[in-house]
């Protein structure tokens, strides 16, 4: 039996799946993103409630905004920004009891994408996810490109593609930078859009 969790800035989904990779359970709650403590708790209380439906032991597996640094095994470049600079894995593990997969969450949809969904049997697949953030993964021969520094394929960072004067600098993003994809692209940015005065570059 596999659990696999989808961490996202407003909301988190579990899965339990079979041996035939079928859903035999499914639950969601909404995410406290501003408490890491909160966000732990929370993902060994889903754990909990998949152990009760299993008559075997589950493995664990979450996708997750941002990555672990390969040097320190913190969280960085998390939209969820208590999440950065945080232990997840160990403090999952102690939590848990358990061994504790994560993988960026954009990696693991472009990997699933590339294997048996939109884009099976294609040679890339670049898979972009637009939701809290703005993230992406990349495969190339049926083999996630996961890059020196785990972001292989992210993109929310990089600055808007051809810029009108009066989109620069770009408004702040929480990275330290201005007028990354993210501050335009994204979710939360095109929800601010509709209920705030528009974006301007030097706001």
């Amino acid at each position: 039996m596999r659990f696999g969790l989808d961490l996202g800035g407003t909301k988190m989904e579990a899965v339990l799946l079979n041996e035939a990779g079928e859903i035999v359970w499914r639950q969601r709650r909404p995410t406290p993103s501003e408490n890491y403590e909160a966000i732990i708790e929370t993902i060994a209380e889903l754990v909990g409630e998949a152990d009760r439906e299993s008559t075997q032991e589950i493995s664990i597996g979450i996708g997750m905004p941002g990555s672990l640094s390969p040097k320190t095994g913190l969280v960085r470049n998390s939209n969820t920004q208590c999440l950065n600079g945080r232990p997840i894995q160990q403090d999952l593990e102690s939590k848990l009891a358990r061994q504790v997969r994560l993988a960026n969450d954009a990696n693991c949809f472009a990997l699933s994408e590339a294997t048996d969904g939109a884009g099976a049997g294609a040679q890339s697949v670049f898979g972009v996810i637009i939701g809290t953030g703005c993230g992406g993964g990349l495969v190339f021969n049926g083999e996630l490109q996961n890059g020196a520094n785990s972001i292989g394929g992210e993109w929310g960072h990089n600055p808007l593609a051809a810029p009108r004067a009066e989109e620069l600098p770009g408004p702040p993003c929480y990275c330290g930078r201005h007028g990354c994809n993210e501050v335009w692209i994204s979710g939360s940015a095109q929800a601010l859009r509709a209920t705030m005065r528009p974006l301007r570059g030097k706001n």
